[in-house]
């Protein structure tokens, strides 16, 4: 299959195991598609995705069918932000860009001292790992913090674009009438507020391979009585988490909105965001709306099972809160008053959302299509840029 000529100008875009129309590959399609006419654009898509891409008219193949064996190896360009099968391998030629999809906070790929994922020893992982970022020709970075890491934790040798974020594109001067939009599509009330509740997955919390489960550590009946009239709960799970949730009994209080298909819209939607150790918060910061960090699993999390890069009760831009009736009484605060500190939030800005301008896919584009070898420039500052004007 690989022998057979390769298809010009094909670029093949993947999002979380063609299970999703989302995150960088969705950014980086759609401004191809505004911007780049000549090359064709087709999304590789899990059987269970297809009439989500019906729907939104977006052009698919299926995933690991004749078709696809015939089509996918033999695409100029293949877009992904996770791993691909570890028998496909990328033929002469072709142009792999990894996205990947978050700043890291907790360690990942080499990094992780002890895999404690079902199915997988601690070795076989991390080689696994190595043998995958052999075949990327490019990898993006959101921020200078996590070039250096994400190089090293995916034994990456080629070149980092330091370009920020594609899906934070969305982020930057959001229209009114979009958010209006995507709340009425979801029912939410105009009247309340909406808090997001978006936390990763835990390891050794499975019930296979490739499937994990997850416990609410709050009760959702009290937050209700307290906070019923006057806000909305979107429960956005990780990819990973295979459990369905039905919230029937609280109403409209709580919606389940871990299979809608971008994050992004959720962010735009929400006044607060909750999460834990899963990198949406890096990514929410753009938005300059309160965050808060449910941790109720810190000590755990930290020293055993994952670890961090870097001290997250120091710069956490938001409260870190391990009791519910401290979650409870943090929510009420936030929706009034906002950041709980001003100045350590902005300081958590300055660090890890300083490429994010707007401008992220164009520079990704830029690189992958037009110039194989000339680096990527960091934004410059305000005042850079006058005293080059």
């Amino acid at each position: 299959m690989a022998r057979k000529p390769r298809i010009k100008n094909l670029v093949v875009f993947e999002s979380f195991h063609g299970k999703r129309y989302s995150d960088n590959p969705r950014a980086i399609y759609e401004y191809m598609k505004e911007n780049c006419p000549e090359y064709d654009l087709i999304w590789s898509v899990d059987k269970g995705s297809i009439p989500m891409f019906k729907e939104m008219g977006v052009p698919y193949i299926r995933r690991f069918t004749f078709k696809w064996l015939r089509t996918f190896p033999r695409a100029q360009y293949w877009v992904n932000n996770v791993r691909l099968p570890k028998w496909m391998k990328k033929p002469k030629g072709t142009t792999y860009l990894q996205t990947w999809h978050g700043t890291p906070l907790k360690k990942l790929g080499t990094d992780i001292e002890e895999v404690y994922m079902p199915g997988t020893k601690t070795s076989k992982y991390k080689k696994n790992i190595i043998t995958e970022s052999k075949n990327w020709s490019y990898l993006v970075g959101p921020n200078a913090y996590s070039t250096e890491i994400l190089a090293r934790a995916f034994h990456f040798k080629g070149p980092v674009i330091e370009s920020g974020y594609p899906r934070n594109d969305a982020l930057n001067n959001p229209e009114p009438s979009k958010i209006a939009k995507i709340r009425q599509n979801l029912n939410i009330d105009p009247k309340k507020k909406v808090v997001l509740y978006a936390p990763t997955w835990r390891d050794d919390q499975f019930f296979e391979k490739g499937k994990y489960r997850f416990e609410f550590q709050f009760d959702i009946e009290k937050l209700k009585k307290e906070h019923g009239e006057d806000i909305v709960v979107l429960a956005r799970m990780h990819y990973l988490v295979s459990e369905s949730f039905d919230f029937k009994q609280y109403g409209d209080f709580i919606l389940d909105v871990s299979n809608y298909y971008d994050i992004a819209d959720l962010y735009l939607i929400s006044d607060v965001l909750i999460t834990d150790y899963s990198s949406v918060f890096f990514d929410y910061a753009v938005l300059n709306r309160p965050i808060i960090f449910y941790m109720y699993d810190l000590e755990d999390y930290r020293d055993r099972l994952r670890g961090f890069y870097f001290d997250i009760e120091a710069e956490a831009p938001g409260k870190i809160l391990k009791e519910q009736d401290e979650l409870f009484a943090e929510i009420t605060r936030s929706l009034k008053e906002g950041h709980a500190d001003e100045e350590q939030f902005k300081r958590f800005q300055d660090r890890f959302c300083e490429w994010e301008d707007g401008r992220s896919s164009e520079r990704v584009v830029n690189r992958m299509l037009y110039s194989k070898t000339a680096p990527v420039l960091p934004v410059m500052a305000e005042k850079e840029i006058s005293e080059v004007v």
